[in-house]
């Protein structure tokens, strides 16, 4: 009998009876294929690989990421609630050691889903990841994570969630969003005043193929979680930057993917994109199982695969070493440009107007944070959408200081006699959910 290296636990959630429409590219077609080759290929026949029943998050688990206006059952279905605790079981398996790593293929995915929820953007309405690194870090006491997002599409939702927290590295590496949607994740992202260089992103021009993903790596992600030293590696997982994906523009092959995740070596995955439903999905699934597992995987090959049909060119090899060399030096010179962007204000604002592309939702945004040396800082979020909906949200981080906690539930006080609809505040020291209507 064949073992496993590693012992792998794998959870699959379909979701039957989620679609945007029958005919939309996420649907659930995309892990029946994958779903049938896994059992095709016996690879829960092989020791060590074990497949696992995803559970349902709750509402707490939820509310300790998300501010779902106006509430979380407005924002969820029931397969948001079974996607996101697929990975919530993954990652409990991981860390109760009874696997040494986990593989969370399930949809919806979430990780264009941001801090503040109106709607879908991105074919995402909560972001699963996020959902079960907050879960992790309340039950299990894990502090420094790493996210590391290779889908094709700039991760935005998980760089939101996490823009202001310096435990948490977020690296996305995706297609240049001069060319892709959502339009952003370039390299001067870096991250809010009190987290400057946990947040880096490493934008990769059309026709990357398996050499400039393996380069970007090799040369400049796994230096930097060297450095980092993380708990726990998150890498979420999307395969949209595969040669045959119909909305993307990438090269990118099975055996990349495998490589690329024994490289890797994450603690977690958890499935996002990828549409190319029979063409690739089961085959880069199985090179990723493989790998998780230690195991052979030289011969998963997509039959319609040629290496240098898909060969990337001179030009943007150089390319990608230009980009990784501006991240590696954003990432050295970190606590200078924190310095330098703090200045001597005790807080920062920013303003941003949101899409929702999926539900046809516009959403306004002016967030402010304290700058402070003690914790991550106490954030309010100021968000309005063309629904009618006015909200305040207000985040007390998880290792708040005492001041920065005093000041998050006066704002959450004073909004009770403001101008919105509803106020929320997320006490993370003391996991607890505050909301109120408000009675304009």
């Amino acid at each position: 009998m064949l073992k496993a290296k590693y012992k792998t636990g794998l959870v699959f959630f379909p979701a039957f009876d989620w679609a945007i429409d029958p005919t939309h590219p996420e649907r659930e077609e995309r892990l029946l294929y994958t779903q049938d080759q896994v059992f095709e290929e016996g690879l829960f026949d092989i020791d060590g690989i074990t497949e696992y029943k995803p559970e349902l998050v709750t509402r707490e688990d939820v509310e300790r990421v998300h501010f779902c206006v106006p509430d979380v059952d407005r924002v969820m279905t029931e397969s948001h609630f079974i996607s996101a605790g697929g990975a919530k079981t993954i990652g409990k398996a991981v860390l109760k050691k009874r696997v040494k790593r986990g593989f969370a293929l399930v949809r919806p995915p979430g990780h264009h889903a941001m801090r503040v929820v109106h709607g879908g953007r991105g074919f995402c309405n909560v972001n699963i990841e996020a959902i079960m690194i907050e879960y992790l870090r309340k039950e299990y006491g894990v502090k420094r994570v790493a996210v590391v997002d290779t889908d094709c599409h700039h991760g935005d939702g998980t760089q939101d969630i996490y823009w202001h927290d310096p435990d948490t590295l977020f690296i996305s590496i995706h297609q240049d969003g001069r060319t892709l949607y959502p339009g952003s994740g370039f390299t001067d992202e870096l991250g809010g005043a009190n987290a400057i260089g946990t947040t880096l992103n490493i934008p990769l021009p059309p026709n990357t193929s398996d050499e400039g993903y393996l380069y970007t790596i090799e040369k400049v992600v796994l230096p930097i979680l060297e450095e980092f030293k993380p708990d726990l590696i998150v890498n979420s997982a999307g395969q949209d930057n595969h040669f045959s994906d119909p909305i993307t523009n990438m090269n990118f092959s099975a055996q990349g993917y495998a490589e690329l995740t024994s490289l890797l070596k994450p603690d977690i995955a958890v499935l996002e994109g990828g549409y190319s439903i029979e063409g690739a999905l089961p085959y880069v699934n199985m090179g990723i199982i493989l790998a998780l597992a230690g195991m052979d995987y030289s011969k998963v090959v997509e039959p319609s695969f040629n290496r240098e049909s898909y060969r990337q060119s001179p030009d943007v090899m150089r390319y990608i070493q230009k980009v990784g060399k501006i991240v590696l030096e954003n990432w050295h010179k970190r606590e200078k440009l924190k310095k330098k962007f703090r200045g001597k204000n005790e807080f920062h604002e920013r303003i941003r107007n949101i899409m929702y592309d999926t539900d046809g939702i516009y959403e306004k945004q002016k967030e402010k944070i304290r700058v402070c040396d003690d914790c991550a800082g106490v954030l309010k979020i100021d968000s309005s959408s063309d629904r009618g909906y006015h909200i305040l949200g207000v985040h007390i981080p998880l290792h708040a200081c005492r001041l920065c906690s005093s000041i998050g539930k006066m704002w959450y006080e004073e909004a009770k006699d403001g101008h919105f609809n509803w106020a929320f505040l997320q006490d993370r020291p003391s996991d607890t959910y505050h909301t109120t209507k408000i009675n304009k």
